[in-house]
């Protein structure tokens, strides 16, 4: 087992290793003696959320749990409120913990739904897919959807304890773990020209513990020097001004990770001199470079992007494999930078 130790506004640790599922109740007892609420959905809910209930009760704790309809549709207002009244019919208190037991939608509701309820209760992460073990589960970004576009609420809140068993991914379809590997690639671009020669070199069977530990290090050491995005935690967004953009106007036919797989590719054709390599690589996991949508169409979804102000945007920008920037451009000036890269 690797363990990553995480000293943001609360030090935690996140830990990768085979078996972990069946070792969450004594994982779960040493950060609360009371109430657990489980949050999964129903993909995972039928897998895995009997095995962790069981796990919770042989460790003494009292144990509620839901499941939410699996897919982008629950990060919704309805159901974050949903989840507060569960919780206050299960009369949680500060001294209990959320489990949020799923992927990137379930992590980021019950995260939120956690963040907020009596100003905050502690959340455990337990990612099931490999897209939430490198990148959501880690740093405290929580949040819900708008009509207007993804996350547009949210809050920052940090796991009291994440909880990575990357034999959850054997039961993972392709295209999610696909998915996942956008975000690996995409970490090896901003950070680690060895782990994107490990990608280029292994495909889609490298190794899993060993480069989960690392993207899961290497985003540590962003969050910790800048836990609330205002700097360059902000590096993390490449491909998701385009990937969000391409979300909202598809209604999430295209999945985020293949959404930012493509905002990835047309950032680096933009602006990178290591462009064919980046976009061989996306390709060698399967992961789409193109898309049909214009650039007038998604910089028109781009303007509800968080990362606009007033007339500027922020773009991440991969000049080189590891040689990441921020580039503030006029909003005026973006739909010319999607149009370079498609």
């Amino acid at each position: 087992m690797k363990t990553v130790r995480v000293d943001a506004s609360r030090s935690y640790e996140v830990k990768i290793g085979r078996g972990l599922l069946a070792a969450v109740g004594g994982e779960a007892a040493a950060i609360t003696s009371g109430q657990v609420f489980v949050v999964s959905d129903g993909n995972v809910a039928p897998l895995y959320l009997a095995r962790v209930v069981e796990s919770l009760r042989q460790a003494g704790l009292t144990v509620s749990s839901v499941s939410v309809p699996a897919g982008e549709t629950s990060k919704s207002v309805e159901y974050y409120v949903n989840l507060l009244n569960l919780f206050a019919a299960k009369h949680l208190t500060r001294s209990d913990a959320v489990i949020a037991l799923g992927g990137g939608v379930v992590g980021d509701l019950a995260g939120f739904a956690a963040a907020t309820y009596l100003r905050g209760v502690p959340v455990i992460q337990i990612p099931t897919t490999l897209l939430a073990m490198v990148d959501s589960s880690v740093g405290g970004k929580t949040a819900i959807d708008l009509p207007a576009g993804k996350n547009l609420v949210g809050a920052f809140h940090q796991p009291a304890l994440v909880l990575c068993d990357p034999d959850a991914l054997s039961t993972l379809p392709d295209e999610h773990f696909r998915d996942g590997c956008a975000e690996v690639v995409k970490t090896a671009v901003l950070f680690d020209r060895a782990l994107f020669d490990h990608l280029r070199d292994n495909g889609p069977d490298f190794d899993r513990e060993t480069v989960i530990a690392r993207c899961v290090e290497l985003k540590r050491d962003v969050v910790c020097r800048d836990e609330f995005d205002t700097g360059e935690r902000q590096l993390l967004n490449l491909g998701h001004t385009v990937g969000h953009a391409i979300e909202t106007r598809s209604h999430f036919a295209v999945s985020h990770g293949r959404a930012v797989a493509i905002g990835i590719a047309i950032m680096a054709r933009a602006f990178s001199r290591d462009a064919a390599e980046i976009v061989s690589v996306l390709r060698a996991f399967g992961l789409p470079a193109e898309t049909d949508f214009s650039a007038e169409e998604l910089a028109q979804a781009a303007l509800s992007d968080k990362k606009r102000s007033g007339d500027t945007i922020t773009l991440v920008v991969p000049e080189r494999i590891g040689e990441p920037l921020l580039k503030n451009i006029p909003v005026g000036e973006l739909p010319a930078v999607i149009k370079a890269g498609l």
